[in-house]
């Protein structure tokens, strides 16, 4: 049995660790994995928080994501559509969709993810993706890349 207990937005025993290490682009981000599956649940619980101002990578992937906000607000690019985000809202992020979180200038953006424990590595859109996310006037003013 695993139990960790909260205080805020951390959890007891959990480290709190850079979003990503791999040279991608993102600002403000870190990630706390709650529970690293097991045989009969093979999926990762995490939490992340985007700082005031911060963003998440704009990615895509052949894993889903299921998302639920616990802390603050925000705003969510999924496939060609930009949302606004808030305390207790779920997001349903499918399988091979640009998605990119954004945090408002004033405050955080915090979330837990649920995903597969065993997933495929996150694609990044080339320059010929990102002018045609562009041609849409709002995603070009919300994607960070």
């Amino acid at each position: 049995m695993i139990l960790r207990h909260a205080k805020d937005c951390t959890w007891d025993g959990v480290p709190v660790l850079p979003y990503k290490e791999d040279g991608t682009i993102f600002k403000s981000v870190t990630r706390q994995v709650l529970f690293d599956g097991t045989g009969d649940l093979p999926v990762q619980f995490r939490y992340f928080e985007v700082g005031p101002g911060g963003h998440s990578t704009l990615e895509r992937h052949q894993h889903q994501h299921a998302v639920m906000v616990i802390r603050g607000s925000g705003r969510v690019l999924v496939g060609d559509t930009v949302h606004e985000i808030g305390m207790r809202d779920v997001v349903h992020i499918p399988p091979m969709t640009w998605h990119q979180f954004r945090a408002p200038e004033d405050g955080p953006l915090g979330f837990l993810c649920v995903v597969a424990a065993d997933r495929d590595r996150p694609q990044r859109p080339d320059e010929s993706v990102l002018a045609e996310l562009r041609t849409r006037p709002e995603i070009a003013e919300f994607i960070r890349v």
